[in-house]
């Protein structure tokens, strides 16, 4: 295990370190001498106590949305918001449709999802998106159907940072009774969000995306003209109905405060990012590798490189001081590459051979010449060997 200090974390999109304010303020709602108390406990003052600061916190996350507080409800994450969404309005909408538009390239949250739906009776489009990994308004005009209940798509790509569309997806879709479902966990915290610009009636978020705490995300459900869903979680009623369990005070001031901090930080977070790309990138010699999906409108905190003629996890053993990451998933003795980039058209070798580096906001410019010089000798020793 290497040591800390010469430790470069590379994978912020695959979580993010809590921010310490954010870790300071879940501590003093822990413990007796703190605000610890169940907030749906009623009958006295540590309970009250509890749920104001609860309500606090999804007053925080609406504003990062630009939603109404009472739009805003609570999961453990991403993962459950993006199945809250999906499989409760396929349940609370029977009539409505049993169509549903998404890509190929979506997180499994959403995929899986879906093909369990498929299941249930429904029918799935899965769009394929072109070379830069995005997915066009006209794809999704050309898919839609009378019996179409929702489009699902991510607004940023966890693997590429591809930027989709969803402003004018939501456009198309004001005069069709479809459902626009967005997947913000790689948005949420970093891009600005406005839930009524974009026209969205369900979106999904994580907290430990934007410096918050793991297990715990929200779901923006629309409230004019309402969106129905049928809870998939019951025992007690909580979040008007649609989401039962106690609440953590812990996790949702943490989120809360996590979200705050994101939107006040957000143009400072995005333009570091910039400039740590920019020095990781210089570092390299340009003849070694590939960027995939490089286009100006992806997200600057992620970046997808090939290494042709070199397999990934070899790579990665040779950087043992850099934490970064692949699309591909480990099933037996055979690695299989990542479908994110397959559906790209890319073929199994090149996407075999792509790493996934992703900055944040506790990486230091010096970190990231850094890696970006230990990634360009460890790419010149492979290619002598």
């Amino acid at each position: 295990m290497p040591k800390m200090q010469s430790f470069i974390y590379l994978d912020y999109a695959a979580t993010t370190p809590v921010a310490p304010e954010v870790a300071e303020l879940m501590a003093k709602h822990l413990t007796l001498d703190g605000c610890f108390a169940n907030p749906a406990s009623r009958s006295h003052l540590a309970g009250w106590q509890a749920e104001q600061a609860v309500e606090k916190a999804r007053q925080q996350v609406a504003n990062l949305l630009g939603a109404d507080v009472r739009e805003i409800v609570w999961t453990s994450g991403a993962t459950e918001a993006n199945n809250l969404a999906i499989i409760g309005a396929a349940r609370a909408n029977p009539d409505k449709g049993r169509h549903i538009i998404t890509s190929a390239i979506e997180h499994k949250a959403v995929l899986d999802t879906c093909s369990w739906l498929e299941k249930e009776g429904y029918s799935v489009t899965r769009l394929k998106p072109n070379s830069q990994g995005q997915i066009s308004v006209e794809q999704v005009k050309e898919a839609l159907t009378p019996d179409t209940l929702m489009v699902s798509l991510m607004l940023v790509n966890n693997e590429l940072g591809t930027v989709n569309p969803i402003a004018e997806i939501g456009e198309l879709l004001k005069n069709h009774s479809a459902l626009l479902h967005v997947d913000a966990a790689q948005a949420a915290g970093k891009l600005p969000i406005d839930v009524n610009q974009l026209q969205v009636d369900l979106l999904s978020l994580s907290g430990h995306k934007f410096y918050g705490p793991k297990g715990v995300g929200a779901l923006y459900v629309r409230r004019q003209p309402a969106v129905h869903l049928e809870a998939i979680i019951h025992g007690g009623g909580h979040e008007r109905g649609m989401r039962s369990g106690t609440l953590p005070t812990h996790q949702l001031v943490g989120i809360g405060l996590a979200a705050e901090l994101a939107k006040e930080q957000m143009q400072a977070d995005k333009q570091h990012l910039v400039e740590c790309r920019a020095t990781f990138l210089q570092q390299l010699n340009p003849s070694l590798f590939v960027q995939t999906a490089n286009n100006a409108s992806n997200w600057p905190g992620i970046v997808n490189l090939a290494f042709p003629s070199l397999e990934a996890e070899t790579l990665m053993m040779a950087l043992p001081n850099l934490a970064v990451s692949t699309g591909s998933a480990c099933n037996a003795a055979s690695i299989d590459p990542s479908y994110v980039l397959v559906a790209l058209g890319l073929n199994r070798e090149v996407a075999l051979s792509s790493v996934r580096f992703s900055f944040g906001r506790y990486l230091t410019l010096a970190q990231a010449k850094l890696a970006g010089q230990q990634l360009n000798q460890a790419l010149e020793r492979l290619k002598n060997a």
